[in-house]
């Protein structure tokens, strides 16, 4: 079972749209060398709407090379149909990836039944040849996969977790309280990582991670310690940056924070633009506050 805190890493683009391939393996020599878990390649942070299949793949093979052997990389796959997720799973593993992330198909969001989503994760469950992470992220799908079905989906032997980025507190409870010891559970926010982490989550997949993974992995650290605390310090001081990097501005407050701090960030690719000169003076102070500059 996975456990830890997770950076789901952004796909650095250069000016042209381009993937800029040795700023990436800068970026993964960085945090490579921090205490995180893993990493996870072409998700939300990871721009995977906008990245092609042949992408993903060499994405997934160069984070693999680049990263610690005893570091796990999870490969987004989600897809809109259950055939393309299958077979971008199976390419995925085959480029190294230890388990892959699936969110849930949502275009045709009010076909989406239960019945449906179930039929679709249990499909790709029996053809991934590697571990499925569920992927509930109600602000980007439009709609929140419920802890009924969330809890049968744990059922099948090869889905063996979920990131849940829907920040419902009670939702991720009831879910680790009926999906049993060996279904990991990961906040998919850090401004809810100490509440999944008393609710019995198994860590977080962050987009925070990136950019304070110390930070980020002392929240859990404490947590197993008992020292809580110290724990609630940490959850506390990193909310604002972390609402910057999220809710705020997303994937372009995210890679300017990168930028900011001597890293690659880069421009986001195309409809996405970079963040504004005046927000990224507003971004710098925040991280100034949190000693990050």
């Amino acid at each position: 079972m996975l456990t830890g805190i997770y950076a789901p890493i952004p796909t650095p683009f250069a000016a042209d749209g381009e993937i800029g391939w040795e700023e990436l393996k800068k970026n993964l020599a960085w945090w490579g060398a921090t205490p995180l878990a893993g990493l996870v390649v072409a998700g939300t942070n990871g721009e995977a709407a906008y990245l092609e299949g042949a992408e993903k793949e060499r994405l997934v093979a160069c984070v693999r090379e680049g990263t610690p052997a005893e570091k796990k990389v999870v490969a987004g796959t989600g897809c809109e149909s259950t055939r393309e997720t299958i077979a971008l799973s199976r390419t995925v593993a085959k480029a190294g990836a230890d388990a892959v992330l699936v969110l849930n198909p949502y275009y045709f969001r009010g076909g989406m039944t239960k019945e449906v989503l179930q039929k679709h994760y249990f499909t790709v469950a029996e053809s991934s040849p590697v571990p499925v992470i569920i992927y509930n992220m109600p602000r980007n799908t439009g709609f929140n996969m419920d802890s009924d079905l969330l809890i049968s989906l744990s059922r099948h032997p090869n889905i063996t977790g979920l990131k849940d980025s829907s920040g419902n507190i009670v939702q991720i409870s009831e879910v680790v309280a009926q999906a049993g010891d060996s279904f990991a559970v990961f906040a998919g926010s850090a401004n809810f990582l100490l509440p999944s982490l008393l609710m019995g989550a198994a860590g977080g997949t962050l987009a925070l991670a990136n950019i304070m993974p110390r930070e980020c992995v002392k929240i859990y650290d404490l947590f197993k310690a008992g020292r809580l605390e110290e724990a609630r310090n940490v959850q506390l001081r990193v909310l604002e940056v972390n609402a910057a990097v999220t809710s705020r501005w997303g994937v372009p407050g995210l890679k300017a924070a990168l930028d900011l701090m001597g890293r690659y960030g880069g421009p986001p690719r195309s409809p996405l633009l970079p963040l504004p000169a005046g927000l990224r003076e507003e971004l710098k102070k925040i991280l100034a506050g949190v000693d990050l500059l």
